[in-house]
């Protein structure tokens, strides 16, 4: 199947030409509402308790995060070859596939009788996990990738909460059952998505000028991919291992964020998902948006480093303000997820961008970025089990509370050592 022909030639010549400021409120709004709508096939399940049901003295909702959580990393190491691999003109064709077989999944977890439904998850994340570089690659060596970067990274945060809204009204006032919410979830968001990847797949490939600004973007191979690993490890192992620390965090805060909200008395108002992530998206567009004004790309990258860095500070400071009853939960966790995104965004959207542009290397951020979310899903399996086996009467809540000062203190430490790295390699291949 050739998607060129739904191309629409006199769309793309006004893109070319259009302003730069119109061309990246297409491209940012494109790309936001088109993963706010893939998000529709991922977590709005996460909205359903499936209380009182366990299995093997686990809870339902835990087989299913864990499973899909392992679809979603072992998607990520595929993903080290695939995406970096992946030519341009088969991105809309691969995340059309890889939507389709999300949704088959969730449809046979409706039909398919519990626990034996539970394997649908990991066949739901699977393909899911792959969808991130396919539009991430619309994106990036652009030189206003650090916009449309944080706008397509700022998604998960929004998204994450209105599809758990969308849940938990399908199931409080529609009456959808639990386990027909997230095929349902998914149908609504099926005919937007169609219009936004059409939208996104009209953007141009990168400028000659954009490309002297960012490095020419390839496939990488191989040999290319290994040579980039052994000239950055001790930065890299730095940056895998915090975000490997965010990912955890995220995705327990992501998929039990229902059973926070409900230890903390709001678990009857759905909308409370939207309504502390809207300011966190805001503030996190804006402040990573910024960098794009910021043209020296070794000074940018420093300054992603800082931003991480403030990030897991507020952190620890809002968890230690909510235990000592200084601010109330809604502020505590719209004050976390500022701090969470501040550290997790960067990563998703102009981190890699700029250490590519910074050190000249030719190639994709797909492959980078990609084995950082391999290690960072695969930590957050053994923490997911470590709570639902091995500590399994500590609240939720309570979890999360450790999760956060861990974060804090060992997440601080590490984007210290990696921005030091990263200094220092910079300033020797300036001279170089």
């Amino acid at each position: 199947m050739n998607l060129e022909s739904f191309k629409s030639p006199s769309l793309q010549r006004w893109l070319k030409s259009a302003h730069p400021i119109l061309f990246t409120l297409y491209t940012a709004l494109a790309a936001f509402c088109l993963y706010t709508c893939v998000y529709a096939f991922r977590k709005s399940f996460s909205a359903a308790t499936f209380e009182g049901i366990q299995y093997l003295g686990i809870d339902f909702k835990a087989w299913l995060v864990i499973f899909q959580v392992m679809g979603y990393a072992s998607s990520k190491f595929a993903g080290i070859k695939v995406i970096s691999e992946l030519k341009a003109k088969s991105r809309s064709l691969g995340i059309l596939l890889m939507i389709a077989i999300a949704g088959t999944s969730w449809l046979l977890f409706a039909l398919v009788p519990a626990p034996y439904n539970i394997i649908f998850l990991f066949t739901n994340g699977f393909p899911l996990g792959l969808v991130w570089g396919m539009v991430f690659g619309f994106l990036e060596g652009r030189r206003n990738t650090d916009v449309l970067g944080a706008a397509l990274a700022v998604s998960f945060i929004f998204s994450a909460g209105f599809c758990r809204s969308v849940g938990g009204i399908l199931i409080r006032d529609w009456h959808v059952s639990e386990t027909w919410m997230p095929l349902t979830a998914g149908l609504l968001f099926l005919i937007p998505l169609l219009i936004f990847l059409w939208l996104l797949n009209q953007v141009p490939p990168p400028s000659q000028r954009d490309e002297e600004l960012r490095t020419h973007r390839q496939p990488m191979l191989p040999h290319e991919r290994n040579a980039f690993v052994r000239q950055f490890f001790p930065g890299l192992l730095c940056i895998v291992l915090m975000y490997a620390l965010l990912t955890t965090f995220r995705e327990f805060r992501d998929n039990f964020s229902a059973d926070v909200w409900k230890s903390l008395g709001y678990g009857h108002l759905p909308e409370i998902y939207t309504t502390t992530e809207i300011p966190v998206s805001i503030i996190c567009l804006v402040v990573i948006g910024s960098l794009v004004f910021i043209k020296k790309n070794a000074i940018a990258l420093q300054v992603i480093h800082l931003m991480v860095l403030a990030g897991t500070i507020l952190v620890g400071i809002a968890t230690w303000g909510f235990q000592h009853g200084w601010i109330e939960a809604p502020l505590w966790m719209t004050l976390n997820g500022i701090g969470l995104y501040l550290g997790y965004i960067p990563f998703n959207s102009s981190f890699f961008d700029r250490l590519l542009a910074t050190f000249r290397v030719t190639g994709t951020v797909g492959f980078v970025m990609y084995l950082a979310d391999s290690i960072g899903y695969l930590g957050s399996i053994p923490v997911l089990l470590y709570k639902t086996i091995g500590r399994q009467n500590l609240s939720y809540l309570d979890f999360f509370i450790d999760g956060a000062y861990v974060v804090s203190v060992a997440g601080s430490l590490l984007i210290l050592g990696a921005m030091i790295y990263f200094y220092q390699k910079s300033r020797l291949f300036e001279k170089a």
